[in-house]
């Protein structure tokens, strides 16, 4: 089976959606389907024309220096749909929204194959309109799975109809090929990891940290991650006083992200927008508790005072008491760590995953056999 992966982002960014697409479609490969991957990046490095022996078509598909024109809109076009005739793709899986899937729904019509979309975000808070680029997108969609119970009600919510052929696939993650460390609390080591966004509350949790020191003077915080907002956190860390205490590791590979965590004390994860939390699943692969917000997926993954504790979102307050009771209590952390474990390899194992996304793929391929003309290309607005 021909599976058209149409990503907004794709390896080599690293991020939450990249690292499990980048591990999931050579996962599938290996169970008989063949990929090819549409993203909207300009990379032009010839070895990365390919991830893993599959063909990666990267588009500038709205170039900023070309705006004045539809010239380049209209190639990229083209150039899409001639890739769809060619690869005659049994299915296009679209690996979250985003602006780039105008040029996916300009060019149905090149090779009329079903579509399954993944959401990995919970969708704007606002009415989707039959006209609109996402509206449209769902609407003509054959199945749509979410990654989170969360994210899925609330796109049920804004959609209702699509409610018969929408579902939830939980992530998955393989656990380390290591034992964890036991905890140490000797001097606390607390970690956020993750893109530096707004998104991601890493403000949070520096006035928090603030707040913890004076209770666990020796405390140390490891912010580990890149992004837009790493020199106003630097700033904001300076301002507070804490420079000598806290660390700015920059990014992370993904094969190293298991041995931070091995090293931390306790995870927190103080987001304000959280489709998931795979954070929160790689800290509980390594038995260690998480702090995080209660929003979005996180409250699936985080079981409340059993695998970590969760905390009302924007509450720097809260952040702190919720660290210290944990730091006050190791035994409890360390019963905390271990259910997490036990409880990330029983729900949201890695073969779970994969194999969710292979029976999903065979249902929604054979549930549409005998369709014809249901899409037609949408003219550019």
């Amino acid at each position: 089976m021909r599976i058209l992966f149409w990503s907004e982002t794709f390896w080599p960014r690293v991020g939450g959606v990249e690292n499990l697409a980048a591990k999931l479609l050579p996962a599938l490969r290996s169970r008989g389907y063949e990929f090819m991957v549409v993203t909207w990046e300009n990379i032009n490095a010839a070895d990365e024309l390919s991830y893993q022996g599959i063909p990666v078509y990267r588009f500038p598909f709205f170039s900023r220096s070309r705006q004045s024109s539809l010239d380049p809109l209209l190639e990229n076009r083209r150039q899409v749909a001639k890739l769809k005739q060619d690869f005659a793709p049994d299915l296009v899986h679209i690996n979250s929204y985003g602006p780039s899937v105008l040029f996916h729904l300009n060019t149905c019509s090149a090779h009329p194959a079903p579509v399954l979309i993944t959401l990995h975000q919970r969708l704007p808070n606002e009415p989707v309109g039959r006209e609109s680029l996402l509206g449209n997108l769902l609407r003509t969609s054959d199945w749509i799975t979410a990654c989170s119970a969360s994210v899925l009600a609330h796109t049920r919510q804004l959609l209702p109809e699509i409610t018969p052929r929408s579902s939830v696939i939980y992530n998955g993650l393989t656990a380390p090929t290591f034992n964890p460390q036991p905890i140490s609390f000797d001097p606390p080591r607390l970690l956020c990891l993750g893109r530096l966004v707004t998104s991601k509350g890493f403000d949070l949790a520096l006035v928090s940290f603030a707040k913890i020191l004076d209770r666990f003077p020796n405390a140390r915080l490891v912010v580990g991650g890149d992004g837009p907002e790493l020199e106003k956190l630097q700033q904001q860390a300076s301002a507070l006083g804490l420079l000598d205490s806290v660390e700015f590791v920059g990014s992370i590979p993904p094969e190293n992200v298991p041995h931070f965590i091995d090293a931390a004390t306790l995870v927190l994860i103080p987001s304000r927008l959280e489709g998931f939390g795979l954070v929160a699943l790689e800290a509980a692969l390594i038995a260690r508790p998480v702090v995080a917000a209660r929003v979005g997926g996180l409250p699936e993954v985080v079981a409340h005072d059993q695998t970590g504790l969760l905390v009302e979102p924007e509450n720097s307050n809260a952040l702190a008491d919720a660290v210290a009771k944990l730091l006050r209590s190791p035994d409890a952390a360390v019963q905390m760590g271990q259910a997490a474990r036990l409880r990330a390899q029983q729900m949201f194992s890695w073969r779970r995953h994969v194999s969710a996304y292979d029976a999903l793929y065979q249902k929604v391929v054979t549930g549409s056999r005998g369709k014809n003309g249901r899409r037609t290309d949408q003219p550019f607005a």
